[in-house]
């Protein structure tokens, strides 16, 4: 046998063999893994770009706020001997939260564009309430007459103070008090407001009341420093994702909007409601919620992208399975050509939805998918019945990615149950096919 003849023959065999054209598509499926992880990436940098820019909307506005307080940090001296044994004195704090803190508030939400892209904004208006109970100093190592109750500080930490939106007046006991940026410490708090209210061990009314006028984006939390913190909200947003150290006692959500009550006792945090310098980490046990917008096309698309594969083994086999009992022959290059377009979906998908709702993009971009390969399996195989198989392969993939996608909490199982009935139709369908004969017949 000549060379050529040799070549030829070896040639056919990698043509016709069942064994090798199934390693073909194999090592096809891998290749197609590398164009695939490009459009991952492609997804993780226009979500990325969305970030960036809802970042630079939430800088100008304000930033997701945190409110801690109202508390007081009261200074005090504490005496020691230096090396001399001269008497001296370091200025420390005590921390006193409230007896009791309610607050009360309103969140108007709103959504704002930068090109194609959009950032959840809120302005809150907050009544604040509650009481003060002076602390039994008998309980700490603090000597009463070394503590300067007359230059005690009313704080309120707010986490971004670009969002304030009109000035804070305190009413304590009755008497007003405008308030000035900066802590006096920041054990509790990184940023706030502050006010000096002298305080006296004698007094038996410490009541206080305050209203915030607020600005931030997408987060509001509260720290609860009350002996008992209640918290009451209400907003037109939708769709709120209450998070945190706790949930609402009672809450209620509608497509008109959302109210959430809150209600913390000091038993069920980590700090006391008093204390000596920064011994405790408040924010820690922080609550509230998330102004989230349920439509993340980046979200669902990423989702939807772990599916690459499943689709191109599926719509290969279906391919394969053709030149297996229908004795038509595809080519390596057609199978890439076919992979290439199943993953196209992807970067139509994501494309199409910046600038359309998600499902119009997800239909246009499964339409525009189905019709090419389908069209191009009609142009290869001039098989109608085999063309009407991929066509409606294809279509019930969609759907069932589709369905998939809706049913979060359900997609496991749904995902389990679709690959399993795949599975059992493959088999079912590849029962009578004598594979050795395939590959005998190859031989000969």
């Amino acid at each position: 046998m000549s060379t050529q003849d040799t070549i030829k023959k070896t040639s056919e065999y990698f043509s016709s063999s069942a064994t090798m054209k199934i390693m073909t598509i194999g090592l096809l499926v891998v290749v197609l893994l590398i164009p695939s992880a490009m459009v991952s990436s492609l997804m993780h940098e226009r979500e990325s770009r969305r970030d960036g820019v809802v970042g630079e909307i939430n800088q100008k506005w304000g930033g997701s706020q945190t409110i801690t307080g109202p508390f007081f940090t009261v200074p005090y001296k504490s005496y020691y001997k230096d090396e001399k044994g001269q008497e001296k004195f370091n200025i420390l704090y005590l921390h006193i939260l409230p007896e009791k803190l309610d607050i009360v508030g309103e969140m108007a939400p709103e959504v704002r564009y930068r090109g194609i892209y959009e950032a959840v904004l809120y302005n809150t208006r907050l009544e604040i309430a509650g009481n003060f109970a002076m602390p039994p100093l008998g309980q700490t190592d603090i000597d009463p007459k070394n503590v300067m109750w007359d230059k005690a500080v009313f704080s309120v930490g707010i986490s971004d103070m670009r969002g304030i939106k009109d000035s804070i007046v305190v009413n304590y006991n009755n008497q007003a008090y405008k308030v000035s940026p900066g802590l006096k410490t920041m054990d509790l708090a990184g940023a706030g407001v502050q006010a000096v209210i002298p305080l006296s061990l004698n007094s038996t009314e410490n009541n206080f009341s305050l209203r915030l006028d607020l600005n931030g984006s997408e987060m509001l939390h509260f720290v609860p420093v009350g002996e008992k913190t209640e918290v009451a909200l209400k907003s037109s947003w939708p769709s709120p994702s209450f998070n945190g150290a706790f949930l609402p006692a009672t809450r209620e959500v509608s497509d008109q909007g959302f109210s959430a009550l809150w209600r913390v006792l000091s038993l069920n945090r980590n700090f006391p409601q008093f204390w000596q310098g920064g011994s405790y980490k408040v924010k820690e046990a922080s609550f509230g919620l998330n102004l989230i917008i349920t439509a993340d096309i980046y979200q669902k698309s990423t989702r939807i992208s772990k599916y690459a594969l499943m689709f191109i083994v599926f719509t290969f086999a279906a391919f394969f399975f053709s030149e297996v009992i229908n004795r038509n022959r595809v080519h390596p290059i057609q199978y890439l050509l076919i992979g290439l377009a199943i993953i196209l979906f992807y970067v139509l998908l994501l494309a199409i939805s910046e600038h359309l709702s998600f499902d119009l993009a997800y239909i246009i971009s499964a339409l525009a998918i189905t019709a090419t390969i389908t069209g191009y399996s009609q142009g290869i195989l001039k098989n109608k019945h085999f063309t009407l198989t991929v066509s409606a392969i294809l279509a019930v993939l969609y759907a069932y990615l589709y369905i998939v996608l809706q049913l979060e909490d359900y997609a496991l199982i749904m995902g389990g149950i679709g690959l399993f009935i795949v599975l059992a139709t493959v088999m079912y369908i590849t029962r009578k096919i004598d594979w050795y004969a395939l590959d005998k017949g190859a031989d000969q």
